[in-house]
């Protein structure tokens, strides 16, 4: 039994109390008296928990009853959640797992005359199948605490961006050790994965791995999923490239950060490819957009570079990331099919173009951004209200990578104006816990790039 901690205020920003009256306050406004929670992402957010069931997600696993009076009754395993019994109060009742059926029969029969709401997309059948033989209501509709949970509470938000700070850190000393570890002789994928995690536990809030880390060298980059075995665990090799996507949860936040590295000189055609999906994530992290739009509407500006010359990903460009709960968080996400939810201020979303040659390397560049209002001039008193991102990663790009006679003088100011402040941030952390040979590396790898000449910007 892996017991339930309690997330304080001043992590969360708003109580529990308030979130389930909020959100119930939804639920009945849309014609139901009772809602059922079955995602533990939702509900560790709406009684503002978390807990240790889930490999990667600090999640515990219940399912819930949110009553229209703001009342919960929680499902699950009770031993786990007695250290957290103050914590919720007596608004929410705690039962095990075999009352849940009951729960809803009780919601039939006249229990809820106007209505039992359930996403059709997240619930098991055997949920709405018990509920349809109590002869209950059931309204279609979705999960009510994903939307209002997307967008961030202004403490989640200065977490997000304290986390990212002791995250970047941690990457810095990685890379740092791993020029030298490679100078030293061979570097597996594993052994790397491994000792980024050794950093990054460093941190006391460090909770874990944000997910399975992606350490892919040469031919293995190439696999968007891929996950080092002991049977394909390879070498960082001079003349390749390697990938490593990686993040973590830390107690105030989460991170989840790609970065492809030169091992040895690259060749042009890596160096051509690296430099478009840089221009295509830059064209996405300057992007300014009007309230209302959606990541479907976006996602083919990271694209454009690659479309120039009839390449493509297949994979989206950008998925939502929750605080201290899943790292792929709905409803917001930026792809070619998405549908999704507008994209709203407070809403965290990865930026991630890739591209990939079979057998060869894969190349992908992700930061977590934030949804920020923009102080713009706008045209009109029709016009929108503008957004745009702010980049919370904070990590130097391989700048052995860039070809900058492929990039036009603004991409190359906003990566100078980064770098400087991936340097300014990192530096003086650096400088405190006196890690001499990571801030050496930080200042070589964050040094200017910026060429002055007169050019339009290329496709």
């Amino acid at each position: 039994i892996r017991p339930v901690w309690a997330r304080p205020r001043k992590q969360a920003g708003v109580d529990a109390a308030e979130k389930r009256a909020r959100i119930a306050g939804a639920v009945a406004d849309d014609g139901a008296d009772a809602a059922i929670l079955t995602d533990p992402a939702s509900i560790a957010w709406l009684l503002n928990v978390r807990g240790g069931d889930l490999p990667y997600t600090p999640l515990p696993l219940a399912f819930a009853i949110l009553h229209g009076d703001g009342r919960v009754a929680l499902f699950t395993d009770v031993r786990k959640f007695d250290p957290v019994r103050s914590h919720l109060g007596d608004g929410v009742s705690i039962a095990e797992w075999a009352a849940f059926g009951p729960a809803l029969d009780s919601l039939g029969r006249g229990g809820a005359p106007r209505g039992v709401r359930i996403d059709p997309l997240g619930a098991p059948d055997w949920i709405f199948q018990r509920l349809a033989a109590a002869e209950a209501e059931i309204r279609h509709g979705d999960d009510p605490c994903a939307l209002p949970k997307s967008i961030k509470s202004d403490a989640e938000i200065a977490g997000a961006r304290a986390c990212h700070i002791r995250d970047g850190v941690a990457l810095a000393r990685f890379f740092a050790w791993l020029d030298d570890a490679r100078a030293a002789g061979p570097v597996l994928e594993s052994e790397a994965a491994a000792r980024l995690e050794t950093f990054r536990a460093e941190d006391p809030d460090f909770l874990g791995p944000s997910f399975e880390t992606i350490a892919g060298a040469g031919p293995n980059g190439a696999i968007v999923h891929y996950r080092v075995t002991p049977k394909t665990d390879r070498a960082l090799e001079d003349g390749t490239l390697f990938l490593l996507d990686s993040g973590g949860h830390y107690a105030d936040g989460t991170t989840d950060v790609t970065r492809t590295l030169a091992c040895g000189p690259p060749d042009a055609e890596m160096k051509d490819r690296f430099t478009r999906v840089l221009r295509g994530h830059i064209a996405l992290a300057t992007l300014l957009f009007p309230e209302g739009t959606t990541g479907g509407q976006i996602d083919a500006f990271a694209r454009r570079p690659l479309w120039a010359i009839g390449r493509d990903f297949d994979h989206g460009v950008g998925h939502g990331v929750g605080s201290v709960t899943t790292v792929h968080e709905g409803p917001p996400r930026i792809s070619k099919a998405s549908r999704g939810a507008a994209l709203s201020p407070g809403m965290i979303l990865s930026n991630e173009p890739g591209c990939y040659r079979e057998g060869a390397y894969g190349v992908r560049l992700e930061n977590l951004e934030l949804v920020v209002a923009v102080d713009a001039q706008v045209d009109g008193p029709d016009a929108r209200a503008l957004l745009g991102f702010e980049a919370l990663t904070l990590a130097p790009f391989d700048r052995a990578l860039i070809d900058p006679s492929l990039m036009a003088k603004d991409e190359m100011e906003w990566l100078d104006a980064y770098h400087g402040r991936v340097r300014e941030t990192l530096g003086p952390e650096l400088e405190r816990i006196g890690d001499d040979r990571a801030l050496r590396w930080l200042d070589a790898a964050t040094a200017p790039l910026m060429r002055w000449w007169a050019r339009p910007s290329p496709v």
